[in-house]
């Protein structure tokens, strides 16, 4: 063909094969998108339409291409790599691919999301922080897996708690017996809270048995041992704490009966002292020999003439007694003696010797055969038969003991050659005697013919050395007058520091005797029967009684010393009396009789005096008047004494301003030939030391000694069986003392019949001699007490909730003390020296008052005091000393090292209370005006009471 019709060919041809290539590469590169492969592109030439065609399917494939290498990368980095939060970026897609792409890059944020919760999760749970829990949106298996996580980090949170909480209480607390409580733990989790619970039932048992062991121990019961079982260290302390309650127990076994050993062996050697006769103390040793090694038969032989005989025996039966004697050598008796060694026959034979009582009939199954020696000589022999086998203990006591015996036998026996001997020796000294007599007369012929010359011969040296010897003697007697007045001063300082200690020592434990008696007859708890009650009253009434004793001697000595300081005072009349009558009033009432004060209104409402000694006086003879009177009445009057007194002293001789102070009884009165030795020391109406109304019998002493020192007498008038009167004479103004020797003491006669009665005198129920109370604090003005009276606070009682530290070495009185103030609400530290007293305060400084006692070891008592006002913090801190050794000068070197106030021992409970709540009653008002800005009040002044 040619022409058009060829080109048209060709044209078509053409088209074809363009339409074929290209057809054919978009097959092949659609094949390609097909397959996976995005390699490929269309690269034949195009137009049109085709071009289009082939631009967009490039497109297509770029577009395919980036996605599928952002989805391949997003899924390498997440799923491979894991490296979360990656996200897919291809541009320009659309449709489909933008959705798929946008569905990947939620798959990849929610896939970041929850692995990432997880491992926050499982990160805190590796950290030991169990707190944390899986919160992000999941479904599926993530859920499941979420669910799973929380529930193991819930399980393992209790599992925590639980056996931190046993391992707590066990291991910290001590609480034994814990067990840890998880719910719904499996495997691993299960049996480490059975082996926690295991481990913590472990220890309670163990250390409960350990306890209870020890705390067997500590109450002395030795009987008990750890029976449970241990593995380990608590195998080796259980061991050891077994070891050691055998090894007690033991030792406890020994020890008693070494004590056993010792006391027995001191008891029968106290017994046999002072005998003389062998048969006597034989006996004795049989008597308490015998049942004391629990035998039940006994014989002792007595080495005599070659021969052991038979002397004692103990349940020997007639018919069936020991044979009476042994040679040496025969028998066991005679064996044991001649040996002198110790025999015990074992496994006695039952038909060899019968013990027999009046029920029954019994064999010995020991018996012990002994030799009483002494420096290997064989004094005799002991046998001793047994029920039972004599125990190591017995037989080493029966050892010692014959020992002990010997050296008495040896010592009678002795004792007998030596009467023998002395008698024997008198009856040939009788005889000498009488030959030398008989000499003796013979040449007393010749010694007074030699006597005459003598005389005549000395007569001459005697006159001329009577001069010389005179002058000596008088020089002698002079020097030997100043060593004596020497001695007589030392003795006295002696005797006052001896009083002195003397006191401290008698009133330290009877400090704590009174106070824990005056607790017990209040019977505040009342637990205490009446009979108990009165007990404690008796008790209490004895040691009020010794320390009368104590301060009448002190007292006494103090007169005879001349340290007693008479401390003269204005004083109210008034108040004397009003005193007197409410001390004697009750006692006067218990005795049925009745009891009067007359005071005469010209008398002065005013006198000088020591207030102390007067009350001391007066209660002196107001007591011996209520005691020695049994029915009628008794009668204070006070009164101008007349002009005509006969006074004793020259300094009263024509005195007109006197006052009369008459204690008027109807008692039993006083012989007359008997009023002059009333007033000495000891001594009873009947010239006697007797004590038919008790007492010591230095009450009118003291009474005329301090009567003296008051510048006046006292004068008594008596009947016998119509009473007596004591009249005391004073000046209404102190002068000083009088001179008289016996203290102006005198008597007169009233009315005689020749009876003779005991002699009144001092008994009081006083427990302290009175001193009054500081005036700083604001408490009320104290009445006289009477006795098993106290007093109750009204209102907030002061001692309630303070904090008091006792400072005093000896424990009883510490005791006695704190038992008085914590049942008044108060805390009580306490201190056994000085030195612990500071630290005890260093460490309370919330303590609101002091008591210190004197008497200590180390840093007594002053200077502790002295330490504690030097530190500013306690400049204020109220001090009161307490001491026993109640001596002149003390109360004001007390005050003076900066105590507050002072008080003797022994306390009477109830004005301490007062003194205590007056004290803390003081430092809360200086609390107070502190906190207003109002300065403290100044110390009080050191010569205060």
């Amino acid at each position: 063909m040619s022409g058009n019709w060829k080109d048209l060919t060709d044209n078509v041809n053409f088209m074809a094969n363009n339409l074929t290539s290209q057809i054919r590469q978009i097959a092949v590169v659609s094949t390609a998108v097909a397959q996976g492969n995005l390699s490929k592109k269309i690269t034949v030439d195009a137009q049109g339409e085709i071009l289009e065609l082939k631009d967009t399917m490039n497109t297509m494939v770029d577009q395919l291409s980036a996605f599928a290498a952002e989805v391949t990368r997003v899924a390498r980095e997440v799923g491979t790599e894991g490296r979360l939060g990656g996200q897919a970026r291809v541009p320009g897609v659309s449709g489909v691919w933008k959705d798929l792409t946008d569905n990947v890059n939620s798959m990849a944020n929610n896939f970041t999301y929850q692995v990432r919760n997880i491992a926050q999760v499982t990160t805190a749970v590796a950290n030991g922080d169990l707190t944390r829990k899986i919160d992000v949106d999941a479904q599926g298996e993530i859920l499941q897996l979420k669910s799973t996580m929380n529930t193991m980090v819930d399980q393992l949170s209790s599992f925590a708690s639980e056996v931190t909480r046993v391992a707590r209480e066990v291991g910290s607390e001590g609480q034994l017996g814990g067990q840890a409580r998880v719910e719904g733990v499996e495997g691993t989790w299960k049996r480490l809270t059975e082996s926690v619970n295991e481990l913590a039932g472990n220890l309670t048992t163990q250390v409960r048995a350990i306890a209870e062991v020890t705390s067997a121990v500590a109450r002395g019961d030795l009987t008990r041992s750890i029976t449970v079982e241990a593995p380990g260290e608590l195998a080796q302390l259980k061991d050891n704490i077994n070891t050691m309650v055998s090894t007690l127990r033991q030792t406890t076994k020994t020890n008693q009966e070494q004590d056993w050993l010792k006391s027995n062996l001191a008891r029968i050697s106290r017994l046999m002292q002072g005998h003389r006769d062998l048969m006597e103390v034989a006996r004795l040793i049989m008597s308490e020999l015998t049942p004391l090694v629990s035998a039940g038969h006994g014989a002792c032989y007595l080495y005599d003439g070659g021969r052991l005989n038979l002397i004692a025996g103990y349940g020997i039966q007639p018919g069936s007694s020991p044979k009476p004697c042994f040679e040496l050598g025969e028998g066991i008796i005679g064996q044991a003696a001649l040996e002198a060694k110790q025999i015990i026959l074992e496994n006695v034979p039952a038909d060899s010797i019968t013990i027999e009582t009046g029920l029954s009939r019994s064999h010995p199954a020991q018996i012990v055969v002994l030799p009483i020696l002494f420096e290997n000589k064989v004094l005799g022999v002991l046998e001793m038969a047994s029920f039972t086998q004599f125990s190591q203990v017995h037989v080493a006591f029966l050892t010692q003991l014959v020992e002990t015996i010997g050296v008495t036998i040896n010592t009678i026996m002795a004792n007998s050659r030596t009467e023998a001997l002395l008698t024997e020796s008198q009856r040939l000294a009788i005889e000498l005697q009488e030959r030398s007599d008989e000499l003796q007369r013979q040449q007393e012929e010749l010694r007074r013919s030699n006597a005459e010359l003598e005389d005549k011969a000395a007569l001459l040296a005697k006159q001329n050395r009577a001069i010389e010897i005179q002058n000596f003697q008088i020089e002698q007697a002079r020097r030997t007058l100043e060593e004596r007045a020497e001695q007589l001063a030392v003795s006295s300082r002696y005797k006052s520091e001896f009083l002195a200690n003397m006191s401290h020592e008698l009133r330290t434990p009877l400090n704590s005797l009174l106070v824990l008696a005056k607790l017990l007859t209040e019977n505040a708890e009342g637990n205490l029967t009446p009979q108990q009650v009165e007990f404690a009253r008796t008790i209490h009434d004895a040691g009020s009684a010794l320390l009368q004793l104590i301060n009448d001697i002190l007292d006494l000595s103090k007169v005879e010393a001349g340290r007693m300081d008479i401390h003269p005072q204005a004083m109210s009349l008034a108040a004397l009396v009003e005193y007197m009558e409410a001390t004697f009033a009750p006692l006067a009432r218990d005795k049925g009789l009745s009891f009067t004060v007359d005071v005469d209104p010209s008398v002065p409402g005013d006198v000088s005096s020591d207030e102390q000694r007067l009350q001391q006086v007066l209660r002196n003879l107001l007591s011996n008047a209520v005691k020695f009177t049994h029915q009628g009445e008794v009668r204070l009057e006070v009164t101008r004494a007349p002009g005509d007194v006969p006074y004793v002293d020259e300094k009263l001789q024509g005195a007109q301003e006197m006052l009369a102070f008459k204690v008027v009884d109807t008692g039993i009165g006083i012989a007359p030939d008997k009023l002059e030795v009333i007033f000495e020391q000891f001594r009873q109406a009947d010239g006697t030391t007797s004590r038919k109304y008790g007492g010591t019998g230095l009450g009118l002493s003291i009474c005329r000694e301090i009567a003296r020192l008051l510048g006046g007498e006292i004068h008594v008038q008596s009947t016998p069986g119509a009473g007596s009167t004591f009249t005391l004479y004073l000046p209404p103004s102190y002068s000083g003392p009088l001179a008289a020797s016996d203290g102006g003491a005198i008597t007169s006669l009233a009315a005689s019949d020749g009876h003779e009665v005991d002699v009144p005198e001092l008994h009081i129920k006083e427990i302290l001699p009175e001193i009054p109370l500081p005036t700083d604090p604001p408490m009320a003005q104290l009445a006289p007490i009477p006795d098993g009276h106290v007093h109750d606070w009204q209102g907030d009682d002061p001692l309630s909730g303070a904090k008091i530290l006792i400072v005093d070495d000896d424990i009883r009185n510490v005791f006695a003390l704190t038992s008085v103030l914590e049942r008044h609400g108060s805390t009580v530290v306490y201190a056994e020296n000085g030195r612990e007293g500071i630290e005890q305060l260093e460490r309370n400084e919330d303590v609101a008052l002091v008591l210190m006692d004197i008497m200590m070891p180390e840093m007594d008592g002053w200077a502790t005091t002295s330490a504690i006002r030097k530190m500013p913090q306690f400049a204020d801190l109220p001090i009161i000393a307490l001491t026993a050794k109640v001596m002149r000068g003390d109360r004001e070197k007390s005050i003076a090292s900066g105590a507050s106030d002072y008080v003797p021992k022994p306390v009477d409970v109830d004005r301490l209370l007062e003194r205590l709540r007056g004290w803390l009653m003081r430092g809360r008002n200086v609390g107070t005006e502190r906190t207003r800005g109002v300065p403290a009040p100044e110390p009080r002044d050191s010569q205060e009471a």
